[in-house]
């Protein structure tokens, strides 16, 4: 991968700290992502890290946000040589330390009137121990929430606390998947922004940001900018015209849940055509959600509408406690604008068509939509973003 460095802001893979390493042993926090950005290179990055910083005090923070902890295997197989006892692993409802509020009146700004609440500023209490470097290590790729993936959401959410993710996830759901993917500036994005420069100066923070085939970094929102107009120009696929039928694979090691494996209607939603047929095959898939809180709501709600879920919603204080479920219901539907097929080993028919699918055994439809067939094909969504030349033109400009 190529290096570029943000010009403001001291250098950060060859900085100068020749002196201070001399003098004392330095402590050291890499945040780093999940199985879900096994392909991001970060892993590499961190092994790097580790031999730049050989014999100093090396900590490693999993920015797990909602998702279920990595497995002893997964840390193996995604950081390689770096010791387990290194690692700590982000639990959203534990370890949480209040630094700060986004007033209402800011939501409600950024939003356009779609939700009017304060949201409580929670990082993990690891984040703000004594280190004299933190490197928060991400992925930039569209993303279904903030429009693009990482930067300061690697802290607020994939090692923050249960109102900021909420809101968040709430806060996009209601504003359109449409108008926010693959775009640099959203409204969670903005919500994100103001909490850095509010929370965050006082911590010795840098970001390395991969994006395709580049490394960016910087301390600032610089490394962030260029990354995402990098990614959009490299995982973009704009399509002359919607797509009748389409078939995305989600590879068994990394998509376990519908909470994850959704990522195929997210990312093709755009592409779709009215009419058309989404299949997902999906022979990892186990359960519906992350954890067993989840899991529960999304089995009894199903994946409904959005007009069906806001509703429901307002009349259920298990939704309203749960928000970023709500919001992840409202994104894994089509609305009824095309149907979707979900393709699986592990949950029955019975359990995918209660959720709001149509079913087809895992097997039966990997043997009848192969690579090259008469069909458009996806072999994993979670890098890039499908869409119509006339949807993005009218919902995303960067």
């Amino acid at each position: 991968m190529k290096n570029q460095r943000e010009e403001r802001g001291r250098p950060i893979l060859n900085g100068d700290l020749s002196v201070q390493r001399r003098t004392k042993t330095m402590r050291i926090l890499l945040i780093v992502p999940d199985f879900t950005r096994r392909y991001s290179g970060a892993g590499e990055i961190a092994r790097d890290l580790c031999k730049k910083y050989v014999g100093e005090k090396i900590d490693l923070l999993v920015a797990t946000g909602t998702h279920r902890p990595m497995t002893r295997e997964e840390i193996a197989e995604m950081y390689g040589e770096i010791p387990l006892e290194c690692f700590t692993q982000h639990n959203w409802r534990e370890n949480l330390t209040k630094i700060g509020e986004i007033p209402a009146k800011f939501v409600r700004e950024v939003s356009e009137g779609l939700l009017d609440k304060k949201i409580d500023v929670e990082i993990n209490s690891q984040i703000l121990a004594d280190y004299d470097l933190i490197f928060s290590i991400g992925q930039v790729v569209p993303h279904e929430v903030a429009g693009m993936a990482n930067h300061s959401k690697n802290i607020f959410v994939g090692c923050g606390g249960a109102d900021m993710i909420n809101s968040s996830h709430m806060l996009g759901a209601f504003y359109g998947m449409e108008r926010v993917m693959g775009r640099i500036d959203t409204p969670v994005r903005r919500v994100f922004d103001c909490a850095a420069e509010n929370f965050l100066t006082d911590l010795p923070l840098n970001y390395i940001l991969t994006a395709a085939d580049k490394i960016f970094a910087g301390q600032g929102r610089g490394a962030f900018e260029q990354a995402a107009a990098y990614s959009a120009e490299k995982n973009i696929t704009l399509l002359q015209s919607p797509l009748r039928k389409v078939v995305v694979f989600l590879p068994e090691n990394e998509f376990k849940s519908t909470w994850l494996g959704n990522k195929a209607i997210y990312r093709t939603r755009m592409a779709m055509a009215d009419g058309g047929e989404l299949v997902i095959l999906a022979p990892g898939v186990e359960r519906f959600g992350e954890d067993p809180t989840t899991d529960a709501l999304i089995r009894k709600y199903g994946y409904i509408g959005r007009e069906k879920i806001i509703r429901l919603f307002h009349e259920n204080t298990d939704l309203q406690n749960n928000m970023s479920a709500a919001a992840h219901l409202i994104h894994g539907s089509s609305d009824g604008r095309f149907e979707i097929t979900y393709c699986t080993r592990h949950l029955s028919a019975e359990e995918i068509t209660r959720a709001g699918f149509r079913h087809m055994p895992y097997d039966q439809a990997a043997a009848l939509y192969k690579p090259g067939g008469d069909f458009f094909y996806i072999s994993n969504p979670a890098l890039g973003l499908w869409a119509s030349q006339v949807e993005f033109s009218k919902n995303i400009k960067l």
